[in-house]
């Protein structure tokens, strides 16, 4: 089947949505912008979900159907509508087929270079009449800042059992597993003295801290598993033993079994480092303390080749002519939550490059690719 696609609406659509700032719970304008093109497109159904008063944000969840007649399955695809900062004011630069920012700011293409796409899609099927499963289009809110709006989201208004998240580097890849992660923060309490007359009457929150983390093993832990120590705050002055340290980090693994074993490693180090902290003699000691946190960010994302999810894209792969890889990834996005959900979610990716940074960029011709693929899989 031929797909005919309007490149230059596809590019100029992509452009417009990339300078409608939409940082985390700002999302509104570009939320008002899509309830408007698909109200245009005739969709069946538009909703948007209440989760605004779980995220604070300034719009809810949106999700639109657009009913099939091919008697397939239905199917979603999935966006998010928030970008990382510096995204306000963005300026997008074009060279030959090649998108850019001015420079100062990301680009946006995370992820508006799914979102782009999807709105090509459904004009391209509205002008050629081309029969397709029901489709349901889903964008959230808040993925940069802990997938909020995916984890408010009201799965009981989707009527598709399986689909596909546009939000990945790279084209022609196909995401079918990611780790589940915990985030933990850990407060550690000593007590302050100066450091050159009194040592003998403090307890350095950072000299504990030191010594359950030097219990506890960072980086890569094994084939499947990871943990890091990224933020730490704490002291006042060099002269004083800092009674307050607080410290975020996080363990990852494709194994929940495994990630609840280093998880609580994790915990124990700091637990065991202050129940045999030698006492002194000092009238003013006192033993130090500490609090902690474990927040599950996100469940474990794992699918099979067998899979109706992998294998739809697979031929729709083979259909186009493209050779697809299928990869595991190391971090977490809104899919891990919609598997979470029950709903076999593989990730897309959309061509994006140096996301996160104002070097981001993304090539037409990768978007025109992520249509065809997702046009071929509506009319599957």
């Amino acid at each position: 089947m031929e797909i005919k696609l309007n490149r230059e609406r596809l590019a100029e659509e992509f452009v417009r949505l990339c300078e409608i700032s939409s940082p985390p719970r700002e999302e509104k304008p570009v939320a008002d912008y899509l309830k408007q093109v698909f109200a245009g497109l005739g969709a069946d159904y538009a909703y948007e979900d209440d989760s605004a008063l779980k995220t604070g944000s300034e719009s809810g969840n949106l999700i639109f159907r657009f009913k099939g007649s091919n008697g397939s399955a239905p199917i979603f695809y999935a966006c998010h509508m928030d970008t990382v900062q510096p995204g306000q004011g963005v300026q997008v630069e074009r060279d030959g087929d090649v998108f850019t920012s001015r420079g100062d700011t990301i680009l946006g293409s995370d992820d508006k270079s799914g979102i782009a796409p999807l709105i090509e899609l459904i004009r391209v099927l509205r002008e050629n009449g081309t029969g397709h499963r029901t489709l349901e289009l889903v964008f959230t809110t808040c993925e940069e800042i802990g997938l909020q709006g995916a984890k408010a989201l009201d799965y009981q208004k989707l009527q598709a059992e399986y689909g596909y998240a546009l939000d990945s580097t790279g084209i022609d890849k196909v995401i079918i597993g990611a780790p589940a992660a915990n985030r933990i923060r850990v407060d550690v309490h000593g007590t302050a003295a100066h450091a050159g007359i009194n040592p003998e009457g403090g307890v350095s929150a950072f000299l504990v801290a030191a010594q359950a983390i030097n219990k506890i093993k960072l980086g890569r832990l094994d084939e499947e598993s990871t943990a890091n120590i990224g933020v730490n705050k704490g002291g006042v002055a060099s002269n004083i033993d800092p009674a307050q340290l607080m410290l975020k980090g996080e363990n990852r693994s494709h194994s929940t079994e495994k990630l609840a074993t280093y998880t609580d490693e994790f915990k124990q180090a700091f637990l065991e480092t202050i129940a045999t902290w030698p006492v002194s003699d000092d009238p003013s000691f006192r033993p130090p303390t500490v609090d902690l946190k474990v927040v599950p960010e996100y469940p474990v994302m794992r699918l099979h080749e067998s899979d109706t999810v992998v294998e739809t894209i697979r031929q729709a792969g083979i259909a186009l002519g493209r050779e697809q890889s299928f990869i595991i990834a190391g971090g977490g996005s809104d899919a891990n939550i919609f598997n979470g959900y029950g709903l076999p979610t593989a990730i897309v990716a959309t061509g994006m490059t140096d996301v996160h940074t104002t070097d981001e960029s993304i090539d037409l011709n990768d978007m025109v690719k992520l249509t065809e693929m997702l046009h071929t899989i509506a009319c599957m």
